[in-house]
C-alpha cells in the first residue's frame, strides 16, 4: 500500500486571506506544512488554484499542482490533485483501492511525523477501512473556552472500535446536570484534527455525494460521508500542535515556536 500526503491550500480564506503564504519564524506556512509532511511520506504535493501559492513552492522546491477555482472544499481538490497526478505517472485506476491519500490541512504548520504515522497505522490491519482521521484529547490545561471554540471541531467515536459516530462545532457530548466549569476534568472531549486519510477509489466516490443537511449546517464535511454510511476510523495523537485560523493564532505560533525551539 502507498501513501500520497496532498496538501489542499487557497489563497482566498474567508477568515484569514493569503493564510499559507504567512509567515511564521520567517518562513511561510505552506512551506513549514510541507517539511513537516516530508517527514512522514515519500510523496507529498500542494494542490492551489493560486498562482502566487504555485510559485511559492515551486521557489522551495515542493512539488505543487494547478487545481481549478470552483472547489467548494480541500476535499475535492485533494481528488483533482490525484487524478492529475495519478495521469502524470501513468497508473492505472486498479491500484486506487491500494493508494491513500492523506489531506494535510495547509495551516498546521507543526504538524508532526509521528501524527502522519498515526493516521496510516489505520489501515494497517483493516483492509476495508475507508476513510482514517485524527483527534486529540482536551486537557484539564485547556480552558472552556477551547473546548467551547466553534473554529476547533469535537468528535465523539465509539472506544470499541474507534469509529466516530459524530462531529460537531457544539461541545459533545453536552454533560447533563453537570457545572460547565467541571467539563474538562469530569470528561475526556476530543477535538478533531483535521487530517483525512481516504483510499483513492473512496475519496472518488464521496465526492460525488450530495450535500447533507447536518454538513451544511456544521459545514463540516465528514458529516456528509457519516450520513452516507461510510465509516472513519479514528486514530489518537497526544501532540501538540497549532492550527492558524485566524491573523490572532500567528503570535500563538510563534510563541509555540519558539517554546518548541527551547526544548529542543
Amino acid at each position: 500500500m502507498r501513501f500520497i500526503g496532498i496538501i489542499p491550500a487557497r489563497y482566498g480564506s474567508s477568515r484569514f486571506p493569503g493564510k499559507p503564504l504567512a509567515l511564521i519564524g520567517g518562513m511561510p506556512m505552506i512551506e513549514r506544512v510541507y517539511r513537516q509532511a516530508s517527514l512522514a511520506l515519500d510523496t507529498v504535493m500542494v494542490a492551489t488554484d493560486d498562482e502566487r501559492i504555485y510559485d511559492c513552492v515551486k521557489a522551495f522546491g515542493g512539488e505543487v499542482v494547478m487545481t481549478r477555482t470552483d472547489h467548494t472544499c480541500g476535499t475535492e481538490r485533494c481528488l483533482e490533485a490525484w487524478e492529475k497526478y495519478r495521469a502524470s505517472m501513468h497508473d492505472d485506476m486498479s491500484s486506487d483501492h491500494d493508494t491513500v491519500i492523506i489531506n494535510i490541512q495547509g495551516d498546521e504548520p507543526f504538524i508532526q511525523p509521528e501524527q502522519i504515522e498515526a493516521i496510516r497505522s489505520c489501515f494497517a490491519d483493516d483492509d476495508d477501512t475507508p476513510i482514517a482521521t485524527l483527534v486529540k484529547p482536551f486537557t484539564e490545561q485547556d480552558s472552556l473556552s477551547d473546548l467551547e471554540n466553534p473554529n476547533t471541531p469535537k468528535v465523539v467515536f465509539s472506544d470499541i472500535d474507534h469509529h466516530a459516530l459524530l462531529f460537531s462545532r457544539s461541545v459533545i457530548p453536552y454533560l447533563r446536570g453537570i457545572d460547565k466549569s467541571e467539563w474538562l476534568r469530569q470528561h475526556k472531549h476530543y477535538k478533531h484534527i483535521g487530517m483525512y486519510a481516504y483510499r483513492a477509489d473512496v475519496l472518488a466516490a464521496i465526492t460525488r455525494l450530495p450535500h447533507s443537511r447536518a454538513e451544511e449546517a456544521e459545514s463540516l464535511e465528514q458529516l456528509r460521508w457519516l450520513e452516507n454510511g461510510y465509516r472513519i476510523r479514528v486514530a489518537v495523537t497526544h501532540v501538540a500542535s497549532i492550527g492558524i485560523d485566524t491573523p490572532d493564532d500567528l503570535q500563538k505560533a510563534e510563541d509555540f515556536l519558539k517554546k518548541r525551539n527551547l526544548d529542543v
